[in-house]
Parts: C-alpha cells; structure tokens; sequence
C-alpha cells in the first residue's frame, strides 16, 4: 500500500508540474528572467577529456572524430578546461585542468588559440554545439592574477597566504566579495564567447560560488550571446542556483542508483528521488549521467559501480524529463578503465566501438522526437501503472501526437510478464532498437529479461 501511494503521488506530480500555466509561472518565478536557448531543449551533451581523448591530446587530433561523433548523434561538445594549468604545487606530472593559470589563454598541451577556434568552426559547420568547462570559485598557485591582483584571492588567517580551497593542495581560493574580481571574472567569460564563439558553459562547482554572482554574471554574459548554462550543482540541494542555470547535474540520482544497485534496494527509493525532482518543475533541466571525468576516475566506471545496470541507467538517462550526458569513451565501453587525471592515459579505442549503435540509437531519439524534449511543459513524463511495480519502471513521454514509451526492468530477474493497467497506451509502436512494431495498449502483457530495457516510439 505504501508503494502504491507513492507511485500515485508520483503520477499526479507528474501531471501537475506539466500544466502550461503552472509552467509559465514557474519560469517567470524561478529563471530570473533568464530564458532557455531554444537548441537546449533537445540537446545531448557529450564530455571530452581532451588530454586522454588521443595519443596527441590536440585540438587537431579530436577534430578527426567529428564525422563520427555526429553519427553518433552527439550534438554538443563538452571541452573539460582549455585554459593554461598551474605549475606551482600542481599534482602529478601533468597537473589538474581545474588549476588554472590563466583565464583567457590556451593550455599549450592542446595546441593553440587559432588550433581551437578551428576546431569550433569545423564543429559548428557540422552542426554540433560547443560548451567549455569554466573553473570560477578557484585557481592555481601561480595564476597571474596572483601576482597581477593579490587581492582577488582570500587569505589564510593562519598563515597570511592564499586560502587552499577545501583543503585542496593545488587550487586556491577566489574572493567574490571583492567587485573588481566580479568585474575580471565576467570578463573572461566574455572573452571566449567573442573570440572562440562558444555556446555555454558548464560551470565547475557551480554552489561553491556566491549564487548571487551567477545571478550578475549570466545577463551581462548572455547579453553578447545567448548561452547554454549546465552547473555542476544538485537542485535539490541548491534550488536557488536553479534560478539562473538552465541544467544542473543529477548528482543524487546517480549516487542513489548506485546504493541500489549494490545494495539490493527497493524500487521505491527511486520512486520517492525522482518525485522530488519532479517537484522541481521545468524551469530548468536535470543532466542524467551514469559517469563522468570525476566518476571514472576515482569512484569507478558505471560498470564498476552499476553492473549490469549500467545500460538500463543509460536508456533512463536519454529518455527521463531532462538532457543526457554521456563521457568520452562509454562507447567503447570502458568496461573497467579508468583514466588517468594527473598523467597521461590516453582511452583505449579499440576502433569498433560496441555501443556506437546504442548511443546513436538512444541520441538520435533524444534530439529528433519533441516528446523528449527536456524543460518543456508541453512534453509530460507520466508514470504508468502496471502489474509489477516492485521491479519494472514504466512511463511515457508524450508532446502532442508524439509519444515514446520505456519499460525498463530495474531488476535481476528474468522471465518478467508484466501487464500494463493504463489507458494512456493505445496504438502502434515501434521498438527503437529492434524496428518491430508492436500493438500496446491497456491490457498488453509483456516480457522483460533481467535488467533488460524496452524503447517504443509512436
């Protein structure tokens, strides 16, 4: 009873965080003004590592897999930090990306400024999007503001030196108390968006900096060019930073998955975490990721940590109310590697890149069907009920007309039929995967292996 009762609860959130009226309050309320680039609604996000993407780790060495990415149906690049790293206290040989030296110049690892601005317009002409990593709660020791403008930096009461950042050797912190350090750090933003052209930004550690400064920052940027906005944040925990990002990171989710997974959970944990988000509203987005730079370095690939489950998130990820996120590399997949973030460790392509089809299949879905569309009122997410709702998760995404269906078994078992109970099912569908089509309506029994994942479009 317990079980049924969220579910429904779920169900009727689900509906009412999709009423357009709702909506537009809801964006009026919480985007401070800032509206959504229209491209964003529809987008896949696709995160490059580019000092382990290749051999050569250059601008001009990943511009070769452009064509086959866009196969793919990525649509845009995620360039982890471009800018130069610290040398001082830097750790291992190559330093981290997230110790900047300096804001506005090119890390020399990747070629050069024009190397860059190359690689943008190749991308652009084929249609992708491009979005840089942007580091702004700390630097290096020996950024040139450092020496520039000392007092940008707060300072150890302790030692009278640049305050480390949580305890982090090789970064220190900035003083956003301080408007000339506003002023230079908008500044710099600015910068690549007139220089380089870029789309937006994925903010690093979005909540460790002032959400008032996002707040002055955004407008003034956006005001140049219209960006996308990902920040590396959980609305949940910060839903004030929800007011000025257009997409935050699902970093509950992912951690939840994982403990259920591993520790045998029920499903109704996830059931209560995804009414939470749900709650949220479509003001702003959700990034679903099973992995990440961060992730598969020091917690574990997806495979490490989800198993068998790893696809079935995968399938979640593409498919739930929001924008996907995928790593370099999960094409292949990286089944138990995981790189290097100090040294070089270049990923293993092996040439053949087993999920190629799977990733195309689930991104292209994701960017062509207006049911997907993530942060748009007018696509509901609504949960469907069927006859096993301890094991099988069932919901359809609809806009309009358009509609997929998913039914994934979040589950060991094998053998699963389960009877769908729901009237919002009726007509032909297609299986993304397989092209069968299939007739689904209220009534339809169905047959799910352990684990196994059903995609069906309208």
């Amino acid at each position: 009873m317990k079980r049924l009762l969220l579910v429904t609860a779920l169900y009727l959130a689900l509906a009412g965080c999709n009423d357009p009226s709702k909506q537009n309050k809801d964006s009026m309320d919480n985007k401070t003004n800032n509206k959504t680039v229209e491209w964003a609604h529809s987008t896949n996000i696709y995160e490059v590592n580019l000092r382990q993407f290749s051999a050569e780790g250059s601008f001009a060495a990943f511009a070769k897999d452009l064509p086959r990415l866009k196969d793919m149906g990525v649509k845009t690049l995620w360039f982890m930090p471009i800018t130069p790293i610290s040398q001082k206290n830097k750790k291992g040989s190559l330093g981290s990306y997230y110790a900047c030296s300096d804001y506005t110049a090119i890390n020399p690892e990747f070629g050069t400024l024009d190397d860059f601005k190359k690689l943008v317009q190749q991308a652009k002409a084929m249609d992708f999007k491009v979005i840089i990593d942007w580091v702004a709660n700390h630097t290096g020791w020996d950024h040139r503001w450092t020496v520039e403008h000392p007092e940008y930096f707060l300072r150890d009461s302790a030692t009278g030196d640049f305050k480390r950042a949580s305890g982090m050797d090789d970064i220190i912190e900035l003083d956003y108390s301080n408007p000339a350090l506003r002023k230079a750090m908008i500044d710099a933003m600015i910068y690549w968006v007139k220089e380089c052209d870029i789309d937006g930004y994925r903010c690093d550690l979005a909540s460790w900096v002032e959400v008032d400064f996002w707040k002055e920052a955004r407008p003034i940027v956006d005001s140049v060019k219209h960006l996308f906005w990902l920040g590396e944040f959980d609305e949940i925990e910060n839903p004030e930073y929800g007011k000025v990002f257009d997409a935050s990171y699902s970093w509950k989710w992912m951690h939840t998955t994982r403990e259920f997974y591993q520790n045998k959970l029920p499903l109704a944990v996830l059931d209560s975490l995804l009414l939470q988000y749900t709650q949220i509203g479509d003001s702003s987005m959700r990034a679903w990721f099973t992995t990440n730079h961060d992730e598969n370095t020091w917690n574990g690939t997806e495979y490490e940590k989800y198993g068998d489950m790893a696809k079935t998130l995968a399938v979640f990820s593409a498919t739930w109310n929001g924008v996907p996120l995928i790593y370099n590399g999960q094409e292949i997949p990286l089944v138990t590697k995981r790189l290097e973030f100090f040294e070089k460790d270049p990923i293993p392509w092996t040439g053949t890149n087993e999920l190629h089809g799977f990733y195309k299949t689930l991104l292209s879905l994701h960017s062509m069907n207006p049911a997907l569309r993530g942060g748009d009122a007018n696509a509901k997410t609504i949960r469907i009920r069927n006859s096993d709702g301890h094991n099988v998760m069932a919901y359809l995404r609809k806009n309009g007309d358009r509609e997929v269906f998913v039914l994934l078994n979040m589950s060991p078992h094998s053998g699963i039929s389960v009877q769908l109970d729901d009237e919002h099912l009726s007509g032909s569908y297609r299986d993304v995967f397989s092209g069968e089509q299939v007739e689904i309506n209220k009534g339809k029994l169905m047959s799910l292996g352990a684990w196994q994942y059903r995609v069906f479009e309208k």
